[in-house]
């Protein structure tokens, strides 16, 4: 099945709250209690039996979260906008609201000169899939994107956590992790993002969603 990119995901969908990337679709829905969560995970049940799509899906008390992603096409598709639509559907006949606060994501860089040299090696240790010639993926949808960064020069330190946050939070993400001890390494690319440094000099990007 051919896939479709996070921006045609998001056009296709609308402002129905989800937000997409390499690693699929994601939403958090605000149950405020667990028998909510429950019968809104029956409904979603359901609707994927119905389509012979399952996502994963996370009920805990007080909210919900769903990621979506076809696994045989190693990426979004037209399966996944219909399930969305249906999902975000069956959330609004619940009269359960999608939870502002979506969490952050986290991703882990690896840099390298070369990346298909160490891409095999990654994949291998820690048993992902790979999702294109410079991602990696957790098959159970549960550890952190891998991305193999191309770089055109050595770097000291080779490896970094990005951690996209909510467009609107991440200049105050910043503030406050300089507020707690760290320094700005980079702002050159601000502000697509922010390298930041803690004292013992490991590395961080805040980078803003564009879901």
């Amino acid at each position: 099945m051919e896939t479709i990119s996070a921006e045609e995901f998001r056009a296709a969908v609308g402002a129905e709250g989800w937000r997409a990337g390499a690693n699929g679709a994601h939403i958090t829905y605000s149950t405020g209690d667990f028998a909510t969560g429950a019968r809104l995970f029956a409904a979603i049940a359901e609707l994927a039996e119905a389509a012979n799509h399952h996502p994963d899906v996370d009920v805990r008390y007080g909210h919900i979260s769903v990621h979506l992603i076809t696994h045989s096409a190693h990426g979004l598709t037209r399966k996944d906008v219909d399930l969305a639509q249906r999902i975000s559907t069956a959330a609004r006949e619940a009269g359960v609201e999608v939870d502002g606060t979506t969490p952050q994501c986290l991703m882990i860089a690896v840099a390298a000169e070369d990346p298909a040299q160490i891409l095999p090696f990654w994949q291998t240790v820690t048993g992902y899939e790979a999702i294109s010639d410079l991602e990696l993926r957790d098959p159970a949808g549960r550890g952190p994107l891998i991305w193999v960064q191309r770089i055109d020069k050595p770097l000291r330190g080779r490896s970094h956590l990005d951690i996209i946050v909510p467009r609107e939070e991440a200049e105050g993400r910043v503030a406050a992790a300089l507020a707690a001890g760290g320094t700005l390494a980079d702002d050159t690319h601000a502000p697509r993002w922010w390298t930041l440094s803690d004292a013992a000099g490991h590395k961080v990007d805040i980078i803003p969603s564009r879901a």
